[in-house]
Order: structure tokens, then C-alpha cells, then sequence
């Protein structure tokens, strides 16, 4: 097993040029499927080699339900590395697990919140809510969703704007992006390098509804300025009202993106350039996160197959 264990821990840094260059070079769909996908696999592998580690630093408890052959010395010989970053790794599992559990509930209360303050609104694929406070969201479940929005944020808006607004909510739903944002959440929370994937993530999906939008209205500068007057009457709205379900991300890059040509449909660039060069090293770290995770597990079941009593 070696120092292979090791290296699903510090891998994700392989993915930190790409998630500057993915929002600046990449098509938001391509950016955030691509980003997700990196950060689900990069955290799987970070979690498995902790799970792997901490086989191993139990067997260095006493009173154990392991084995005694586990810890044997011989055992221990074959497993380096365990005596300190073994029983570490038990409190670190322990830690993730709890965030992730923390999230993933934390996400499932929200959506409860939210769909309990409908439940009294026949359904629609648009529910008003008579709320002074402007502010608008996509609410997933159900067959197709739904666009919330208050009576606050639509007598700020005008007709054009209103149907960019909806566009872009359902751009969020029909992209399933709260899906690629709590991937990247639980990812950051299994390993603390994924952070910058999850706040690129956050941005390219949001600017992945802006291009579906501007393209449904075929009309790019005014889904910028419906951004951008949306963001400035959101600024007051009161922290208890369910408008952080999606963050809106960094508006003015939104605005200046949809001021410019619309991105190109390129999925993955050639290796020649800047952002195919970091594309392709994300996905060499993965690809060794991945046969490092598999070469320690396989070798893990062997040794200590090896030490356990018929």
C-alpha cells in the first residue's frame, strides 16, 4: 500500500488550475458537469483512503472488535505509516462524515421549508407568493419543479424581464443543477482542497441558466440587465425568507459574460492550449486518485485477509 494511500488526499491540487480556467474558457455546461464530475470522484477517493487508514489505526486500539491478526506485528510491518496517520485518520472520517450528513440534511430542510410554504398554493409551474421582499428561486421536485417567485420581485420587473427571470429558473430545473451543487458541497466538505471547484461550480451553473436564458429569449443583454436589476432589489431582502436556496453568484462577471458573445459549445479543448492542458491534468489526477484509492483497497483486503484466522 505504501504512500499511495497518501496521494487521494492531496490530489484534488491537481484540479485547482482547471476551475479558474473551466469559468473563464468553458462553456458553463461543460464547466460544471466537468468540475462536478472531478470534485465527485477526487472526494470519493479522499474518503475511501481515509476509510483505509482508519482500518488501519484500529487495529493499533486496544480492546478492539478487529481481529487479533490485524494487529499483528507483521501486519503493521506491511501497512507503513500506521501508527501516527492510522489513528488520525479515525477522528477525520468521523469529521466528514458528520459534515456531509450535516449538508445533506441541511439541503433536504430547505427543500421541506420551502414546498411547506407552497403546500397551500394550487400547484403551477410558477407559484406567486404575496411577499413584499423581492427575491425569486428554483424549488426542485415534483414532475418538473417549480419557479417561486414574491409579488415583491415582479412589480420590480417588467414584462420582458419577468420572462427572462422565469427562463432562467427554469433553466435551473431543467438542468438539474442543484444536483451538480450539492456534489461539489459534499465534495468540499470530504476533502477542504475541493473548495475552489465548489465555488467555481457555483458560478458556472449559474452561468449555464444565463446562456439557456438568453437563448430561450434570444435576447443576451436583457437577461444581463434582468440579472443585474434582480440583484439590486434582492439586496434587502431579510435573511429569514427562502431566497439563499441558490445563490446568485458574482453578478457583475454574469452581466459583463452576457454583454459578450455568447461562449462557444466546445466540450473539451486540445491539449496545445492553456485550458485543455488543465482540463486533461484534472483528469490525470483523478484517473490516479482513482487507481491509487483501488491498488491500497485491494492490497488492504489482501494483507489483512491474509492475517485473519479461518
Amino acid at each position: 500500500m505504501g504512500v499511495f494511500v497518501f496521494l487521494p488526499l492531496v490530489l484534488p491540487l491537481s484540479a485547482w488550475p482547471i476551475a479558474r480556467l473551466a469559468e473563464q474558457h468553458l462553456h458553463p455546461r461543460a464547466a460544471t458537469r466537468l468540475l462536478a464530475g472531478v470534485a465527485g470522484v477526487l472526494a470519493v477517493c479522499s474518503t475511501l483512503c481515509l476509510a483505509l487508514l482508519v482500518v488501519v489505526g484500529t487495529a493499533q486500539l486496544p480492546g478492539n472488535p478487529l481481529p487479533d491478526g490485524w494487529s499483528d506485528p507483521e501486519v503493521r510491518a506491511a501497512l507503513p505509516y500506521d501508527e501516527v496517520a492510522g489513528k488520525a485518520a479515525i477522528p477525520a472520517l468521523m469529521a466528514v462524515t458528520a459534515a456531509c450528513a450535516r449538508t445533506v440534511w441541511r439541503h433536504h430542510r430547505v427543500r421541506r421549508r420551502a414546498a411547506r410554504a407552497l403546500a397551500p398554493l394550487p400547484y403551477r409551474s410558477v407559484a406567486v407568493l404575496r411577499d413584499s421582499a423581492p427575491y425569486a428561486y428554483a424549488l426542485p421536485g415534483g414532475p418538473r419543479g417549480r419557479v417561486v417567485v414574491t409579488t415583491g420581485m415582479l412589480g420590480r420587473l417588467g414584462s420582458p424581464e419577468r420572462r427572462a427571470l422565469f427562463a432562467h429558473e427554469r433553466a435551473h430545473l431543467a438542468g438539474r443543477h442543484h444536483r451538480f451543487l450539492l456534489a461539489v458541497q459534499l465534495a468540499a466538505r470530504a476533502n477542504p482542497f475541493l473548495r475552489p471547484l465548489r465555488t467555481a461550480v457555483s458560478y458556472t451553473a449559474e452561468r449555464w441558466a444565463d446562456e439557456d436564458a438568453a437563448e430561450e429569449v434570444g435576447n443576451r443583454r436583457l437577461v444581463a440587465r434582468t440579472i443585474g436589476k434582480a440583484a439590486l432589489v434582492t439586496r434587502g431582502a431579510p435573511v429569514a425568507t427562502l431566497a439563499g436556496f441558490a445563490e446568485a453568484g458574482p453578478v457583475p462577471r454574469r452581466v459583463a459574460a452576457l454583454l459578450a458573445p455568447a461562449p462557444a459549445a466546445r466540450v473539451w479543448h486540445p491539449a496545445s492550449t492553456t485550458v485543455g492542458l488543465a482540463a486533461w491534468g484534472a483528469a490525470a489526477g483523478a484517473t490516479v486518485s482513482a487507481l491509487s484509492s483501488a491498488n491500497s483497497a485491494v492490497t488492504l483486503f489482501f494483507v489483512l485477509k491474509a492475517a485473519t484466522p479461518l
